[in-house]
């Protein structure tokens, strides 16, 4: 069985920032709108809990997520804002009180899935060091969402490289949602950590390049911020065209933000 304890721990970290934004507001703080259209701050919060709770369903009953699934894939383009809406209802001690239990016991399920299994989800099927990269992905990104409503600017930590990773592996999959052909040779990306150091994927000598803050790289593949507004450089087309649909989220290509704001 894999150790994932660093990665949970990680994980539960990044939780815990958000937590740390939403714990103290007053019930009316919650209603209050992010840059997400149509989404409050209970809607960022009630999706995470749904979401960690769509994937405890997923580790603990995968037949049954299977069976719920296709149903799910029939309406893609409203499940996700469904969910939303509907935690979002609950008084907010309650919504903040499931979101809490539901990522402690979804930190405790995927501890115990055997090395080599892989997990049913809307996307590909994943490890369970994957799913919890997922969960870090999202907490993140939500949170991010939750951080521009209070105009809080979060400090960049290593935990990104989980998400940045995340962004680098899921390319094939951003053109498949956007039905579009993935290109056959890998892309280098090489991006710097918020401690100066360098991280980096693909081959050294790839005629297709990303190079960037690892911050902003992950604000582009999260769909937090528009390309215009980060530091990402590309050179080649193929690595250019990338960066326009580039998405680490499973679901349906994302909106995005639009260039020079947040929102």
């Amino acid at each position: 069985m894999a150790d994932l304890t660093p990665i949970l721990r990680d994980l539960a970290d990044e939780s815990q920032v958000v937590d740390d934004l939403v714990a103290g507001l007053p019930d009316s703080g919650w209603a209050r709108p992010t840059p997400a259209p149509g989404w409050t701050i209970a809607h960022q919060i009630a999706h995470l809990a749904w979401t960690d709770a769509k994937s405890l369903l997923a580790v603990r009953d995968p037949e049954a997520f299977q069976a719920e699934l296709a149903s799910v894939l029939a309406e893609a383009a409203t499940f996700v804002d469904k969910g939303a809406e509907e935690g979002a209802a609950d008084p907010p001690p309650v919504l903040l009180t499931r979101w809490r239990e539901g990522r402690a016991a979804l930190a405790d399920a995927l501890a115990g899935v055997p090395e080599g299994y892989k997990i049913p989800w809307y996307g590909p099927p994943m490890s369970a060091a994957s799913m919890a990269s997922a969960r870090m992905m999202e907490t993140w990104a939500h949170g991010q969402d939750v951080a521009d409503t209070f105009s809080v600017v979060r400090e960049p930590t290593a935990r990104l490289w989980h998400i940045a990773r995340l962004g680098v592996r899921t390319r094939d999959f951003a053109y498949a949602v956007n039905q579009r052909t993935p290109p056959a040779e890998e892309f280098r990306v090489e991006l710097t950590a918020p401690d100066g150091a360098v991280w980096d994927w693909g081959p050294p000598d790839a005629a297709q390049r990303v190079t960037g803050s690892a911050l902003d790289f992950c604000l582009l593949v999260t769909q937090r911020r528009h390309r215009d507004d980060t530091d990402v450089v590309a050179v080649g087309e193929q690595a250019a065209e990338w960066l326009t649909i580039a998405q680490a989220f499973a679901g349906p290509p994302g909106g995005g933000r639009e260039p020079g704001g947040q929102a």
